[in-house]
């Protein structure tokens, strides 16, 4: 069986590198489309609505869902500028309460004149830039057809079923209404679709505060991510973790947060107790200089080592922390002595955000993957559990997670690397062999004592592969 997500196209990568890849045009190209809703960071609604059959695209109803809630924002400004050039375009601004906190989440809702629906949940901003040369991905629902039958289903709460998506999905939409009517109409629209056809649980973020020693229907941010690792059963008690994301943010001078709160959660499982390996995969200046964008590619990858509380970070970080290509000259030994899987990523900077289980240390099974819109930062997951028993989260984000008992009995998910569909040697009879799609190579190449991540709040003189410094002001 195919990945269920997709890695997006590359646009100067060969197509042996774009096998079963997907484009925004690929997605929003169908002319039965009638309405989409576009979730997300960062727009240009000029290249959304680009991406639109011509012959529908001005009336197509396009609702747009920002973050930008200051008057003066100069993204809120060119957002209204370019929609008065679209009449069929409405922009909402989402409610962000928390002063750090971002309208993080990238997602597409299309309603269709086939009476179907679709959800595609994604990792790219909703500008040409994130769709050209940067590695993404994209989870998309079956078409979702009108149910049949308005009761509840009884498989409501059974964690991975589409009731069970579709009751949280509802809610998190519901969390845009808290101050102001957004998602109400599409709501409306969306309860009457059949969701039974999903298979994966969705891991959400909202702004505000949970209390943790009540019940609730949804949870957002860790504990959320929690209550869904609590179903999914896993079969090795010494897995590796791998981490891959496009931005660290401060998480503390010591390692707490980072080891007793997101750690602890991602060892949880429904059946064993486990002792993972966490890897930390992010991109050094090196890998940013020799991707295809060069030293534009590190606009949209964040951390920073300057301060002496930052480089307190870096320290207890730099252990776990691998290379998103691990190809540069200083490692050619250590790259030259395993049998590299090529993902075909390398050069194509990561934007991505993966969060993968594997059962054990050689990589050939996987336990779960989570795509996801969320970075390593408490603003993304939340904050730890406060004396008073409540985390608080400050950003919306969205992601899904996969594990391979949702597709079948006896069912394995494995690695698959320039292509979503798995091979078919060493397959046991009546076995389900589910592919995941890697952005990354394996094996993964750690960081050697020299190497420090890419820090775009710094200045690099060495020049990347298109004669260019990086020289900040």
């Amino acid at each position: 069986m195919k990945s269920p997500f997709q890695l997006t196209r590359i646009a100067d990568l060969p197509p042996s590198s774009n096998v079963d890849t997907v484009s925004l045009k690929d997605i929003l190209g169908d002319t039965l489309i009638s309405e989409c809703w576009e979730f997300n960071y960062l727009h240009d609604l000029d290249f959304l609505m680009d991406a639109f059959d011509e012959d529908v695209r001005d009336f197509v109803k396009v609702h747009v869902i920002h973050g930008f809630w200051k008057q003066e924002d100069q993204g809120r400004r060119n957002l209204m500028e370019q929609a008065t050039k679209y009449p069929n375009v409405t922009l909402h601004t989402a409610y962000l309460p928390e002063m750090f906190g971002t309208h993080h989440t990238k997602m597409l809702i299309l309603i269709r004149h086939d009476a179907k629906a679709q959800v595609i949940i994604h990792t790219a901003n909703m500008i040409p830039f994130d769709w050209e040369n940067m590695t993404q991905a994209v989870w998309k629902s079956p078409l979702l057809h009108l149910s049949n039958n308005s009761a509840p289903s009884t498989q409501s709460w059974q964690m991975g079923s589409g009731s069970k998506f579709k009751s949280d999905f509802l809610n998190y939409l519901r969390a845009y209404d808290s101050k102001r009517t957004i998602c109400k109409p599409l709501i409306e629209q969306l309860i009457k679709y059949d969701f039974s056809e999903i298979r994966a649980a969705l891991v959400g973020s909202v702004p505000g505060r949970q209390d943790m020693d009540t019940d609730s229907q949804t949870w957002w941010g860790w504990a959320g991510l929690k209550n869904v690792l609590k179903s999914v059963p896993v079969s090795g008690p010494e897995p590796d973790i791998f981490i891959q994301i496009s931005s660290i943010a401060t998480l503390g001078q010591n390692d707490k947060w980072l080891d007793k709160t997101l750690f602890e959660v991602l060892k949880t499982s429904k059946n064993l107790k486990s002792k993972p390996k966490f890897h930390v995969i992010f991109p050094t200046a090196d890998e940013i200089r020799r991707s295809l964008n060069g030293y534009a590619s590190g606009s949209a990858i964040h951390t920073k080592i300057q301060t002496a509380a930052q480089a307190k970070q870096l320290q207890y970080i730099k252990p776990i922390l691998y290379h998103w290509a691990g190809d540069g000259p200083q490692h050619a030994s250590a790259a030259s002595s395993a049998t590299t899987n090529d993902a075909g990523r390398k050069r194509a900077a990561p934007h991505i955000k993966t969060y993968i289980r594997f059962s054990d240390r050689t990589h050939s099974t996987i336990d779960w993957v989570l795509v996801t819109s969320a970075n390593l930062s408490k603003q993304a997951w939340g904050e730890a559990r406060n004396p008073a028993g409540e985390s608080r989260v400050s950003s919306y984000e969205l992601g899904v997670l996969l594990w391979p008992a949702l597709f079948g009995e006896n069912a394995t998910m494995v690695p698959t690397f320039k292509t979503d569909t798995p091979p078919v040697t060493g397959k046991q009879p009546g076995e389900l062999v589910i592919g995941a799609r890697m952005p990354y190579d394996l094996p993964l190449i750690p960081y050697a004592r020299d190497d420090e991540p890419w820090c775009a709040t710094k200045s690099y003189n060495e020049l990347d592969w298109k004669g260019m410094a990086y020289r900040l002001e």
